[in-house]
């Protein structure tokens, strides 16, 4: 474990060393690269100092248990040493943690799309609901969720689009793909009977333009066409909505909120990218979940994940076998005691998978 901690402490001060490089300056995306790199393994080599510090420090009161003759302070260094000897395991497995092999897409912001599923308005309804727990969600974490696209129904939303950016947005929120279930008692239901519906959580890495996805526009057919519904003056006057079909893919957005066809098609074209980049981390995770059983995070967006039980007032995450009965909470934004869990089980079994290291 040590030699490859050790490696990736000279790899920090390599980059370090780079960013001093004045010329850096004008080679931004150059010098975006290395910032990113560095912060990512910084709170690797950071905690691995403290590791060393107290390691160092456990070896001096050993030192003064062998070598001092007044009983006073032999006693002082032994209390010592068995308090800084039980902090030695927990910082040896965060260090562990920290080795555990990253996704590069956990960097990324995200494109979240939630659609109604089965159930009709109640899906709908759940929809606005999910939406609003997201979006106070994002606030607790300080990421700034921004709408793309927004289709309503006769009550509630039909799908909508959002744009989460902020710190590794995407580590936390891929574990809310899939289906969510949600039973309760409609506000239609004269009969007092609960309901079931579902809805679809998708969460899509952020395709950066240059690098993550290159787009072949020859593959990319572009219509423009009249929006129609509400959004002022300028709807059903101007051909401002667009659609665009990626052939080899089967991919189809289309995008008619802004009254600007050039807004719409820089819409479009982010979602798409964000929806091909998807694909390919997809592949990845099979990959990896193929060795390791067990592993959860970007799974079948056909699987159902977790259930909302409103009568019982229960949570439960089928993919863990989570139930929690802090339903409230969790609609009003506590969505980390969900995450929580499931990031604890991916790291146990990345910890299998990686032995002693």
């Amino acid at each position: 474990m040590f030699d490859k901690i050790d490696a990736v402490v000279r790899r920090f001060e390599t980059l370090t060393e780079r960013l001093a490089d004045p010329s850096l300056y004008d080679r931004a995306d150059e010098m975006r690269q290395i910032n990113q790199e560095r912060s990512s393994i910084e709170p690797l080599v950071i905690k691995y100092r403290d590791y060393k510090k107290l390691v160092g420090d456990i070896a001096g009161n050993k030192e003064i248990l062998q070598t001092e003759k007044d009983p006073d302070m032999r006693e002082m260094a032994k209390e010592e040493l068995a308090e800084l000897e039980a902090q030695l395991p927990p910082l040896e497995q965060e260090l562990k943690l920290l080795l555990l092999p990253k996704d590069p897409a956990d960097e990324k912001n995200v494109v979240l799309e939630i659609r109604a599923g089965a159930g009709g308005d109640e899906a709908s309804i759940f929809v606005g609901e999910v939406w609003r727990m997201y979006r106070q969600y994002c606030g607790t974490r300080g990421w700034r969720a921004e709408v793309q696209s927004l289709s309503e129904g006769d009550r509630g939303i039909k799908e909508i689009i959002v744009v989460v950016s902020g710190e590794k947005v995407y580590s936390r929120m891929k574990y809310e793909s899939g289906v969510h279930r949600v039973q309760r008692v409609p506000e239609t239901e004269a009969q007092g009977r609960v309901h079931t519906s579902t809805i679809t959580v998708a969460v899509m890495p952020e395709a950066d333009e240059v690098g993550d996805v290159t787009i072949n526009m020859n593959d990319v057919r572009i219509d423009v066409y009249r929006s129609g519904g509400s959004g002022g003056q300028s709807v059903n006057t101007t051909d401002s909505a667009v659609r665009l079909t990626h052939m080899p893919s089967g991919i189809v957005i289309a995008m008619q909120d802004e009254r600007s066809q050039l807004k719409n098609k820089d819409k479009a074209f982010k979602i798409l990218r964000a929806k091909l980049y998807d694909m390919e981390v997809q592949k990845r995770h099979d990959a990896i979940a193929s060795t390791r059983k067990g592993l959860v995070g970007t799974g079948d967006r056909s699987e159902r994940i977790r259930t909302y039980n409103f009568p019982q007032g229960r949570i439960s995450d089928h993919r863990i076998n989570l139930t929690i009965f802090n339903i409230a909470a969790v609609m009003n934004g506590d969505v980390d005691e969900l995450i929580e869990p499931l990031i604890a089980h991916n790291q146990a079994i990345l910890l299998q998978g990686e032995g002693d290291m």
